[in-house]
């Protein structure tokens, strides 16, 4: 069960004990008030989730304190409890903009489901913020991958996800490891539960804390309101740190701490929270030479370096190419509402496999955006692509009585050329050099025929 931030209010001792008892018992880590001007100095940080409160008590009623919260802009859910119940006492409690309420004497199994319920109505309503402040969600599962590298890859990542284990993934920028952490979780038992990215190197250093672990309303100038930090919102599921190496030496100690304690303090509160979290971490830098030079600590990378997944630059699993790119023209044309069913032509796909992808995964992604959008028809041209990955010898085909060629002349000899090398690379492998360039085999010896009975 998701940890809460409880508050009890009652101006009764045994009840505030009783209560406090049931729900630390429970996981939730506990406050409690005696009165109503206790409860709001209390509440006034902004870092309670749920606040169990006495309808009556001495100083102002317990409806009074939900009137003064929800002024003060506090966001605590009210779940109220009363002696003397009747209708009009709901009603009046649910107009002031408390949850709900409950009747004394208070059952222990009903206090703990309420706030198993609560803890659930809190989960999604700030997924649903981080949904939309990090705009998550998008269909980055793995395609069908070929090369020995990606089929170890494949293999690791289907050991480890049921596991609990924290897992480090290395690789050159752009090589996918953001969709290796995202499949990681999808095939966890956690897979339910929220997956909250983080960017290490694009939060600034002086709001890193505050991103990570939250801050109470007044923590620091401008924290006009109380926000839950990021591994709050990741509780039960898993958060994703990306370019770890870029996080500061007194940010990691901190990290370090939260793996080893599984708690985490917002700035300005006095209360720790109990997290379940997973940790996959992911980086473009060499954390072992970092380690030498005294720039990331030794203790936090052997407790991320639990389990290694290395990623391979692009370039040396040129295998991969044609099904990627078979996925990204299928992702990015749902996105822009296109023709799912857009073909490419093999002088592009000779294009797209001939260059060295420095920008890898993240490259090629972006250059079938573009060529979606330059395409003038249901088929991706070479010249539809970005002109560096284009930037090829094309050779012309004269006539045989040596005049210039037509355009489709050229590109019909171009793509025979092409197929022809390909078959070549694939030491003859007719079904191989189909898969190379994207096509179907059938294709591939129609072309072949075709050009056979022009020469003829």
């Amino acid at each position: 069960m998701r940890s809460l931030q409880v508050l009890i209010i009652d101006d009764e001792p045994a009840i505030r004990q009783i209560l406090s008892n049931t729900a630390s018992k429970a996981g939730h880590s506990v406050l409690m008030a005696a009165n109503g001007l206790e409860a709001l100095s209390i509440l006034s940080k902004g870092d309670i989730d749920v606040a169990l409160c006495d309808i009556r008590m001495p100083d102002f009623s317990g409806i009074e304190v939900v009137e003064k919260a929800r002024k003060q802009g506090i966001e605590t859910i009210f779940l109220m409890m009363t002696a003397f119940a009747s209708v009009n006492t709901a009603i009046d409690a649910m107009r002031a903009g408390a949850y709900d309420y409950m009747l004394k004497p208070l059952r222990n199994e009903d206090v703990i489901n309420r706030l198993e319920h609560l803890a659930d109505v809190i989960h999604l309503r700030s997924e649903n913020e981080v949904l939309r402040e990090l705009v998550r969600g998008q269909d980055d599962s793995i395609c069908q991958m070929i090369s020995p590298a990606m089929k170890e890859v494949e293999r690791l990542i289907m050991k480890v996800a049921p596991t609990d284990s924290t897992v480090l993934i290395t690789g050159p920028s752009g090589a996918g490891k953001g969709i290796i952490s995202r499949s990681i979780h999808q095939n966890s038992q956690r897979s339910e539960q929220s997956f909250i990215p983080v960017n290490c190197g694009a939060i600034p250093e002086n709001l890193l804390e505050s991103e990570f672990f939250g801050h109470t309303k007044g923590a620091f100038t401008g924290a006009n309101k109380a926000k839950r930090g990021l591994f709050a919102e990741a509780d039960q599921g898993t958060i994703f740190l990306d370019e770890i190496g870029e996080l500061p030496l007194n940010l990691q100690v901190k990290l370090l701490h939260v793996i080893e304690d599984q708690t985490v303090r917002a700035l300005g509160s006095e209360q720790s929270r109990k997290i379940n979290v997973r940790i996959v971490a992911a980086t473009n830098q060499d954390l072992a030479d970092m380690v030498k030079q005294g720039t990331f600590r030794e203790d936090l990378y052997f407790r991320l370096n639990v389990f290694h997944i290395p990623l391979h630059p692009l370039a040396e699993r040129k295998e991969d190419i044609p099904e990627l790119i078979k996925h990204f023209i299928n992702r990015e044309s749902v996105k822009m509402g296109l023709n799912s069913a857009i073909d490419i032509h093999p002088a592009a796909m000779q294009s797209l496999l001939s260059y060295k992808w420095p920008g890898n995964v993240r490259e090629l992604q972006n250059a079938i955006a573009r060529a979606l959008i330059l395409a003038e028809s249901d088929c991706i041209e070479a010249s539809d692509l970005p002109q560096n990955i284009n930037a090829l010898d094309i050779p012309t085909f004269p006539t045989p009585s040596g005049s210039m060629a037509t355009l489709k002349q050229q590109l019909h000899s171009y793509e025979i050329a092409v197929i022809k090398k390909a078959i070549k690379e694939a030491r003859g492998d007719r079904k191989l050099a189909a898969n190379q360039l994207g096509i179907g085999v059938s294709s591939l010896y129609r072309k072949l025929e075709d050009d056979s009975e022009k020469e003829n």
